[in-house]
């Protein structure tokens, strides 16, 4: 097999402005490791409204619980961002490598991989993309009154004038809620190039294996890849939950209102992290029912075979079958069978969906202590506990 090109080793979703400044101060450690970037993006949102508000006398209010969106954003969100690029870009390459390496993209093909690599490192390092990212996030919290969006750290009160806001508020409307908007949006955009990316896998002359142990053809890394997209189905649960805590708290939303956010949620999140799987579910179901075709055929044939010598009229001693390979070579072919029938057309197992579910659910538990007071159900268990 040929050697792997530069873009086939490096390959990487890892790029823009915001990125290669990351990198001139210090802050992107390793190429791929932005943590310390997120951090400090947060850190530095955060502590500038939180300075403002100090000195407007008004930090009381930073924490009412109908702001909790905004720290959640801040704090939480932002951060969460970044850990998902650090851990998901490292996975993306070691998945390309992974194809080339293990003959899933046969050698013929790897030209035309290695030129759709190098399309996307062009326009994840563009300039172009962040920028429409950056124009689409001030407009998002321009029109966000008119468009009437949820929660209370979301939008700008339509009731409040532009003079009646503090510098904390402008802070926080105007900077804050801009550059957490653009990261989202930035976020969006790779998540179109990796799609686009695997779409343009699925369209090469895959070498696919029906038998191979990891029941999806030699596409069982993809899984893994997918798997890293967990920090990011938290940051967006942490902000539709906080959102919620919100507006419960104000009063304006009812507690039984948050099921059907929940369900959407979890539709969104199948969509985004679960969806492109589904890009290689016609290849995969081609070669499980080619599979299945050629091993029944090669199974028909051996098994007559082994009838007619071990069973026939002139069948050996009954002794001589004794340690023969004929009988592990049959259930070796057996369990090669058993196996391409259990392939799956999707590549992903129950335990991905699993990930994401509870990635999706688990910020949504804070919200049941709105509802049931905290000291009245441990004083109920504590309760029930000794038998009182």
């Amino acid at each position: 097999m040929q050697k792997n090109t530069f873009e086939l080793e490096n390959f990487s979703l890892l790029g823009g402005p915001l990125h290669r400044v990351g990198r001139r101060v210090g802050l992107v450690r390793g190429g791929a490791n932005t943590v310390a970037l997120g951090l400090a993006v947060a850190g530095f949102l955060w502590g500038i409204m939180v300075v403002l508000a100090f000195i407007e006398g008004i930090s009381h209010q930073l924490f009412f619980l109908t702001v909790i969106g905004g720290h959640a954003r801040l704090l939480a969100a932002i951060p969460l961002l970044f850990l998902c690029e650090s851990v998901f870009d490292p996975r993306t390459a070691a998945f390309v490598q992974t194809l080339v390496r293990s003959g899933v993209v046969p050698e013929s093909a790897l030209p035309v991989l290695e030129a759709e690599a190098s399309r996307i490192m062009r326009w994840k390092d563009a300039w172009l993309p962040e920028t429409i990212c950056l124009l689409a996030a001030v407009l998002f919290s321009l029109t966000g009154v008119q468009v009437h969006l949820s929660g209370a750290t979301s939008a700008l009160d339509a009731g409040h004038t532009l003079s009646d806001l503090t510098w904390t508020a402008w802070w926080y409307w105007g900077v804050c809620l801009t550059l957490f908007r653009f990261l989202m949006f930035r976020w969006l955009w790779r998540l179109g190039l990796w799609c686009f990316f695997l779409w343009r896998i699925s369209k090469l002359q895959l070498d696919l294996v029906p038998t191979h142990p990891d029941y999806a053809a030699g596409l069982g890394s993809l899984e893994v890849v997918q798997t890293q997209f967990v920090p990011l189905v938290l940051a967006l649960s942490v902000v539709q939950s906080a959102s919620l805590a919100g507006e419960i708290s104000s009063g304006s939303l009812a507690f039984e209102a948050i099921y059907p956010s929940m369900a959407f949620l979890l539709i969104v999140n199948a969509v985004l992290f679960l969806g492109p799987l589904f890009i290689f579910a016609p290849k995969l179901w081609a070669c499980r029912l080619k599979g299945l075709s050629d091993y029944t055929v090669l199974g028909s044939s051996y098994v007559r075979r082994f009838d007619r010598k071990w069973m026939g009229a002139t069948a050996p001693p009954e002794t001589e079958l004794l340690g023969t390979p004929d009988l592990q070579s049959l259930a070796d072919l057996g369990n090669s069978i058993e196996v391409v029938r259990n392939m799956r057309w999707v590549p992903m197992s129950l335990r991905l969906t699993r990930d994401i579910v509870i990635a999706a659910l688990l910020p949504m538990l804070p919200l049941l202590v709105l509802t049931f007071p905290v000291t009245e159900l441990a004083e109920k268990f504590f309760t029930r506990l000794v038998g009182l």
